[in-house]
């Protein structure tokens, strides 16, 4: 260190000391002392200085420079090599050849004094202490072993040797290698100097993306502002960048004190290193530059010129591939056709069931304690539907084909409710309650869904009338503007003069509102038609009759979770055990012990469901087997979804209760959207449900590449389940709209008796959506009319048999077209980016990521202290560059709790995204990368 060989001088020269006596000598663990100076009046040659390019010594080269630059390194040489020693520069990495006499390489010795092995270490002993340099044609410089001193340098004029950094702290970035000391040295010149410790900079460089990064850690002093670190951090990188021509990848401050240190005093810098990278640094500033640093990124991918859908189909002829196109059943040669015409119209099955069967239950809700709250056989049911319809052509003097909402909790006032509606000849529209303790974010999706659905009056308890007219209400909504509310809690008892026939089965049924996890609302039209071979199609996938049970915990307000709530059984004649969802939160046993109490062999539930039992019945599988759960009975337990299956959530839900007799083969999922709200359930016969394993490098590009399970880059992706009866699906390409071979990866089509006929929107934006109703393909079967699902998937032919002895075709869901991030040219699925995330530490509770001006946005959770909060920027970071080559623009970290989710348990990420722009989700902290 010239400088403190300087300062010692400056202090006393004046007292006579002589600049030449000071020597700084050079010695390693292993070599023991290297070089020394020997004095001048034995004949020694007199001290020299060099002053070296910084950017040619990265290179590993010896070019002399000007002193008045800022990037040159000052040296002195550290005197003679030892009497009766030898001592050559080696290169660094691999064989030891000899250096040239320009080039800076490992100094090596041979001597009687060296060290000659470590204690215990056979393997790096014969490394380090038996190295035998050899020339550039590969023969032995000596017959002697040499000792690798750990010092890089090189001998200069008059055999003085020059020590410029150890390789203990040597980084290579990019092919060039720098010298920890000396980004420290940098740092350390940059004004204010008082802002750090002076001998607390670690600087280190860790493996991200196929390079070395450079990581500076420093103890800030207690005192400094945030404001104050941010620029010294700023003034650091630049300073580092002019000198030493490289790019920090993560700069992070400390508070005082709280490196770890060495034994001899000093920073421990592999210990800071494995905290770094553990997330276990707590710093309390950070500044990230992966734009800047990370040029190693693969290209962005460039679209090809589109080939014609004509041509897909040779090109898959060629190869030998069939279009992908797969059905469920055909249900034309079922025998149960008469009956399918007598039960065109619920509203007639269920005056039959009334008059054939009126003491049968359908209905059982269960509450929180696992005692049926309330009961309903097929007669009390009719009779509530009548009164029901009586008062809203009496009180209500609703014309027919008016839209009803229906604002109930789950239970059987809204199912009774739903067949009122139908008697009477009006379209329901079910509607979840507003949340009274959440009014200002639950009412404003009431208020919306009744007046996009243009209902002409609401139907619900008093409860919930009292609410929608309160004060609070009024906070949240205009009031006045409500349709006619009625409620349902006490009506007179009179008989109905006759029940509404629709004129044809086409009409209007019902209307089925939901939110997209992209935040838009949107509604869906559903025919009589529609309704019953709906109902059939399930009824025929799940071999539903009158004696069977089956047990649903859904909301049921729209999708499949409506259907199986409030027209499978009354089609089907099953009974249905009705568990609502919100009563988990107070019971969490509350579903599965009913299933078990009932001996259900059919079961439905939610991702949010599941995700509660798994996190709440963790640990207390033993005590449910105390009190006799058991769920041996279940052969089947569907995931009601409408998303790609959650495969690690199945599969630790099916291992965690195994012990309660849960089948391995029982879990399995569904699939729908809003175009159709039930494509696959997997239901009672056929195969298991098939897992493959894709590659996620190649989906990106829109390719499905099947691979081993296991092997690098590898997604699993489970099957939806079984095709339904009547349904038929096929795979479109997204931009040709033609049909695609087997195992391409298109957006999936479905045309079935039970496609929505259409949205009801209120802008008239149905134009623009009709071709999510109508589209035909572009070349080959031109004539059926498809709906777009706007998923993507594949189907892929597998080597089972169905149920009718046929080669089993299955399904794969991949994701949401909407909710697809364009990066780079490439196509990503977010839940991928967000597994990878919540991977990267222990604290990370819930992760979601959206885009924001091309910038990727990642918020996460964090369920440990704010200490961590920090840790958390660079190892997510981290995580997607490797996985995925994507570069994280803002780190956002929010309590537990902040991303929203729907009912369905699927991440809201828009309305997220919307709350991050407006600045409302009070962040822990958010961290721009540079």
């Amino acid at each position: 260190s010239i400088s403190s060989c300087d300062a010692f001088l400056n202090v006393f020269q004046s007292r006579g000391l002589k600049p030449e006596v000071i020597c700084p000598c050079a010695s390693s663990s292993e070599a023991l002392t290297v070089a020394i100076r020997r004095p001048p009046e034995l004949g020694g040659p007199p001290p020299g200085k060099a002053v070296l390019s910084m950017n040619c010594l990265s290179f590993g080269v010896i070019r002399v420079d000007t002193e008045e630059k800022l990037s040159v390194l000052t040296v002195q040489d550290v005197g003679q090599i030892m009497p009766g020693a030898s001592l050559c520069v080696v290169k660094v990495d691999g064989t030891p050849y000899l250096c040239k006499a320009d080039e800076v390489g490992e100094i090596c010795v041979n001597s009687g004094a060296t060290g000659t092995a470590y204690f215990g270490l056979l393997g790096i002993t014969k490394n380090v202490f038996e190295a035998i340099p050899v020339t550039a044609a590969g023969v032995p410089v000596s017959d002697q072993p040499f000792t690798r001193t750990g010092l890089l340098g090189f001998v200069g004029p008059d055999h003085l040797v020059f020590v410029v950094g150890k390789l203990d702290g040597l980084m290579t970035v990019s092919g060039r290698r720098h010298n920890a000391d000396d980004v420290v040295a940098t740092a350390l010149a940059v004004e204010p100097m008082k802002f750090v410790y002076r001998g607390r900079i670690a600087v280190f460089s860790v493996p991200v993306l196929h390079d070395d990064r450079i990581v500076l850690v420093a103890e800030q002093r207690p005192d400094a502002s945030e404001e104050d670190s941010f620029q010294w951090m700023s003034r650091v990188l630049q300073a580092i960048d002019s000198i030493h021509q490289v790019g920090v990848y993560c700069l992070a401050l400390v508070p005082a004190n709280t490196l770890p240190k060495a034994p001899l005093g000093g920073i421990h810098i592999s210990e800071t290193k494995q905290r770094f990278l553990e997330g276990a640094l707590h710093p309390c500033n950070v500044l990230m530059c992966p734009h800047t640093c990370v040029t190693n990124l693969p290209k962005p991918r460039q679209k090809q010129p589109d080939v014609g859908p004509a041509s897909m189909i040779v090109g898959n002829l060629i190869a030998g591939k069939r279009i992908a196109q797969a059905s469920g059943r055909d249900v034309s040669q079922l025998e149960d056709n008469d009956q399918a015409r007598k039960f065109l119209y619920l509203a007639d099955v269920l005056q039959w069931r009334a008059q054939t069967t009126p003491d049968h239950l359908l209905f059982l809700l269960l509450n929180s304690k696992g005692t049926v709250a309330s009961a309903a056989s097929c007669i009390q049911l009719h009779k509530r539907a009548e009164r029901v319809a009586v008062a809203l052509m009496e009180k209500g003097r609703l014309n027919i084909g008016d839209h009803v909402a229906l604002v109930y909790p789950p239970g059987v006032d809204l199912i009774a409710t739903f067949y009122g509606c139908l008697y009477a000849g009006c379209v329901p529209i079910t509607v979840r309650p507003p949340h009274p303790q959440n009014l200002a974010t639950t009412l404003p999706t009431v208020k919306m869904i009744v007046e996009v659905s243009k209902s002409a009056c609401i139907l619900t308890t008093q409860a919930i009338m009292k609410l929608l007219r309160s004060k609070e209400a009024a906070a949240a909504v205009d009031i006045k503007t409500w349709p006619t509310i009625l409620d349902t809690d006490d009506m007179p008892k009179k008989k109905l003069a006759s029940v509404f026939r629709p004129a044809s089965p086409d009409t209007l049924a019902y209307l089925d509102f939901s939110v997209s996890t992209t935040g838009i609302l949107a509604g869906v039209k559903m025919s009589h038609a529609a309704t019953s071979a709906l109902c059939r199609s399930i009824k025929l996938q799940c071999e539903l009759y009158p004696s069977r049970q089956i047990a649903i915990c859904l909301d049921p307000y729209c999708g499949l979770g409506f259907a199986l709530w409030c027209l499978c059984s009354i089609y089907s004649g099953h009974q249905s055990i009705l568990v609502p969802p919100l009563e988990l939160e107070s019971n969490v046993s509350l579903w599965l012990s009913a299933v078990s109490q009932y001996k259900v062999r059919v079961t439905f539930c939610s991702y949010s469901v599941m995700e509660m039992c798994t996190k709440g019945l963790g640990t207390q599988t033993d005590i449910l087997r105390m009190k006799g759960v058991n769920l041996s009975c279940v052969r089947t337990c569907m995931v009601v979804a409408e998303e790609r299956p959650r495969i690690t959530l199945t599969q630790s839900f099916s291992k965690l209760f195994k012990d309660l007799g849960l089948s391995a083969r029982a879990v399995s999922t569904t699939f729908g959207c809003r175009v159709n709200v039930a494509i696959c359930l997997q239901g009672t016969a056929g195969p298991d449900p098939t897992t493959v394993y894709v590659d996620m490098r190649a989906l990106r590009h829109d390719r499905v590449r099947l691979v081993e399970r296991g092997s690098p880059h590898s997604l699993p992706l489970m099957e939806s389940g079984k095709i339904l009866p009547g349904v038929k699906v096929i795979i479109a390409h997204t931009e040709t709209k033609g049909p695609l071979g087997d195992s391409h990866l298109g957006e999936i089509w479905v045309s079935s008796p039970h496609n929505a006929t259409g949205y009801y929107t209120v802008y008239g934006e149905e134009a623009l959506h009709a071709d999510h109703f109508t589209a035909h393909l572009s070349f080959g079967d031109t004539q059926t009319v498809w709906a777009r699902t706007g998923y993507l998937g594949f189907l892929r032919r597998t080597e089972l048999t169905d149920a009718s002895g046929e080669r089993h075709d299955a399904l794969y869901v991949v994701g949401s077209l909407d909710e697809t991030l364009e990066l780079r040219g490439m196509r990503y699925h977010p839940i991928d980016i967000e597994t990878s995330v919540i991977r990267a530490h222990k604290s990370i509770a819930e992760c979601a990521v959206f885009t924001w001006t091309n910038l990727l946005v990642v918020v996460v959770e964090l369920e440990g202290s704010e200490q961590e909060a920090l840790d958390l920027v660079a190892l997510v970071t981290n995580v997607v560059l490797e996985e995925h080559y994507l570069i994280v623009g803002v780190v956002v970290i929010v309590d537990p709790g902040v991303i929203p989710i729907n009912s369905r348990g699927e991440k809201q990420r828009m309305h997220l995204r919307d709350g991050f722009l407006a600045d409302q989700l009070d962040p822990i902290y958010v961290a721009y990368n540079m």
